[in-house]
């Protein structure tokens, strides 16, 4: 099938696709003609690392584990392991994006501290000096 066809069936763009080719995680056959030509077993690759790509894995992830997927010996220890690392990944990425959130709550705070300060004190400061001329200068 041509790239089109595939991108639509396996929900993926063309431009995806081709990505996922130039890192060499797709190996398309090409007609005479130079164009790709998908065999209808790769739609279940495209599903795998499209499936893996929206919960979080890196593109080198799935190539280290599109292998054992293609060749039907991808265990489900083995991926069952990937999903608790990725797990174990997400909720670090949380606690680091909780504690950048309460370092903004912290300086939203300050910063309202900074404003009523300014807005309590007296307004004792001198006006601007008016400007001169050189030639009053000289």
């Amino acid at each position: 099938m041509r790239i089109s066809e595939l991108a639509h069936r396996a929900g993926v763009t063309v431009h995806a696709l081709r990505h996922y080719e130039r890192l060499g995680l797709l190996r398309p056959a090409r007609t005479a003609s130079g164009y790709r030509d998908y065999p209808e077993s790769m739609r279940r690759e495209v599903v795998f690392i499209a499936m893996s790509r929206r919960i979080g894995f890196s593109l080198q992830a799935i190539g280290e584990l599109l292998p054992a997927y293609r060749a039907g010996r991808l265990s489900f220890q083995t991926m069952t392991e990937a999903l608790h690392e990725r797990a174990a990944a997400l909720d670090r990425e949380i606690a680091e994006l909780q504690a950048l959130r309460a370092q903004v709550i912290d300086h939203v705070s300050w910063l309202r501290e900074q404003e009523a300060r300014q807005r309590d004190r007296p307004k004792t400061a001198k006006p601007w000096p008016k400007p001169t001329s050189r030639k009053e200068k000289q």
